[in-house]
């Protein structure tokens, strides 16, 4: 049976075990097609600007990617794990006549948040979603890294600058899911590879330039192999500290990939019984996206560890939810938020509690409503109402809505994934956009910077630069500056959340299309959208025989 989007009207439909899921679940079958529940459920993931603001608590000085926008208090992370507040204290009694979603709205906007997620970390003040790392810079979603910048999504890297999706690197810089690499630069999806730059799945090479599918060579251009000396004298060609020389570098790449790469079909490892993209050790997931270790998942974004659910997007170590986002080491949870808890639903920013419902900030408490007190009775009974309620509204079993979110959508990660979506759009569905004006900031303009970064003083350092694209100011600091004199790489022309932005779109492909396998010209579907221009793909069975 086919259904209308009520959100974008495109036709979808649910497959027998999705209905068993949302069964097995309790969970109510959504009226909105798969990608608009991601784009919903990634309403509430920050990608914000880092700015500099103070504690609404202490008035301590603090940085954070939360908006100006927002209309809840922002304490520092310490403050907000300490017991200097007490979110029952802002608990309220449910109003029959009021929209349940209204009524948590007001419940939030009492609520703190921290400045920053993250934790066990040296030196990483201008962060967020970072891990046990030290002295990071202008990076997110990061663990066990040292010394990097302007890095998304990277795992156990060192000195390291402008890296998506990366893990233990070092000494690289402009890779996207590149592993086990060093002094790699310019660089996709290459696996132990040194000194190099410009490759395209690439696996154990040394010293390649402008390279694609090869395994373990050394001293390659363009996939012509070389002595060593004559590699060296060629590399000294291309200027590769000219800003110019590098921009047709990156255009020439481009059309390596585009026309002489060979694609496999999808990029997934060890996924049995698996229909989706990035996965990694996964079993029986259905329709998922960037999730590892994973089992009986459907319409799964960005997870790790991750056992029976249906519509989730971006949580680890959990099991039995259905349509929530960004909750760890939870259970049993339903239309949650940023909580880590069991056996609740519409819960943000909760921890370990358990039957709860409709709460906020909330640590180690039960039968709660409201952030308010009940006994396990009354508890059953008012949820019981609240729920009637809801259906009669027609809120029961839709997830937190825009207006319930942590901040304007273009700076949340569903950007990153949606750059489509429009202010009117959101406006309409009732959240937030945030417009930056940023003319009134004085700085120079990137296109006066030297060609060769070996022309570029240090007095670049202390002066403010202005991105071309969005009127943005960023700055060169000193380390970064010496990484590129280093490596001989030009400076950067545009904001470094551009950069970032620009680098993901090729990990953001998130529907299927129709394609011919090269080699044995079966039908097949792949992740490559067709205004990408890919020429040559395979199928994973010739793609492991004839390139891997």
């Amino acid at each position: 049976m086919e259904y209308t989007c009520k959100q974008c009207t495109a036709n979808f439909s649910f497959s027998p075990d999705e209905l068993a899921m949302y069964e097995k679940l309790d969970v109510v079958k959504p009226d909105i097609c798969r990608l608009c529940r991601w784009k919903q459920l990634l309403s509430v993931w920050p990608f914000g600007k880092f700015r500099k603001t103070v504690s609404d608590l202490s008035g301590e000085s603090i940085i954070t990617v939360l908006s100006k926008m927002v209309e809840y208090p922002i304490y520092s992370l310490k403050e907000w794990h300490s017991d200097a507040w007490d979110a029952m204290d802002h608990g309220q009694k449910y109003d029959a006549m009021r929209p349940f979603f209204e009524q948590l709205k007001d419940l939030q906007k009492k609520i703190p948040r921290s400045h920053q997620n993250g934790g066990n970390n040296t030196s990483c003040d201008w962060c967020d979603d970072v891990w046990n790392s030290k002295n990071c810079y202008l990076s997110r979603s990061l663990e066990e890294c040292e010394e990097v910048s302007y890095c998304y999504r990277v795992f156990r890297s060192k000195n390291s600058i402008e890296l998506v999706f990366c893990f233990d690197c070092e000494f690289c810089y402009d890779c996207v899911y590149c592993f086990r690499s060093n002094n790699l630069l310019y660089s996709e999806r290459s696996l132990d590879c040194i000194n190099s730059r410009f490759l395209f799945d690439c696996k154990n090479c040394q010293d390649c330039f402008m390279c694609w599918n090869l395994r373990n060579k050394k001293y390659c251009i363009e996939n012509k192999e070389y002595s060593k000396e004559e590699y060296a004298k060629r590399i000294v060609e291309y200027q590769l500290g000219s800003f110019q020389a590098i921009e047709l570098l990156r255009e020439k790449f481009r059309g390596i990939v585009r026309d002489y790469a060979v694609h496999r079909q999808n990029s997934n490892l060890q996924a049995t019984h698996c229909e989706g993209d990035y996965l990694t050790n996964t079993d029986h997931c259905d329709h998922c996206y960037g999730l590892q270790e994973s089992k009986d998942c459907y319409n799964m974004f960005r997870g790790f560890d991750t056992k029976t659910m249906i519509d989730v997007t971006g949580c680890w170590y959990v099991e039995l939810l259905g349509n929530c986002s960004s909750c760890v080491n939870a259970y049993g949870l339903k239309y949650c938020s940023w909580s880590q808890s069991r056996y609740s639903e519409y819960l943000d920013l909760c921890i370990d509690c358990e039957n709860c419902f409709g709460c906020v900030g909330l640590k180690k408490k039960q039968y709660c409503i409201l952030n308010k007190q009940y006994t396990k009775e009354e508890y059953e009974k008012l949820r019981s109402t609240i729920i009637t309620d809801m259906k009669t509204r027609g809120e029961y079993g839709k997830f937190l809505p825009y207006s319930c979110g942590t901040g304007p959508y273009n700076f949340s990660t569903g950007i990153l994934y949606f750059p489509e979506t429009t202010k009117e759009e959101i406006l309409h569905l009732g959240g937030i956009w945030e417009e930056l004006d940023e003319g009134h900031i004085e700085g120079i303009t990137t296109n006066t910077l030297p060609d060769l970064i070996q022309n570029t003083d240090d007095t670049l350092c202390t002066q403010a630069l202005i991105c071309p694209e969005t009127g943005w100011r960023f700055n060169i600091a000193k380390a970064e500056l010496a990484f590129y004199k280093q490596k001989n790489i030009p400076l950067p022309r545009i904001h470094f959340d551009v950069r970032t932005r620009n680098r993901l779109k090729l990990m953001t492909a998130l529907t299927k299309e129709e394609y011919t396998c090269m080699f044995c010209h079966n039908q097949i579907f792949s992740y490559y959208p067709k205004a990408w221009g890919y020429k040559n793909i395979a199928c994973t069975e010739c793609y492991q025989k004839e390139v891997l």
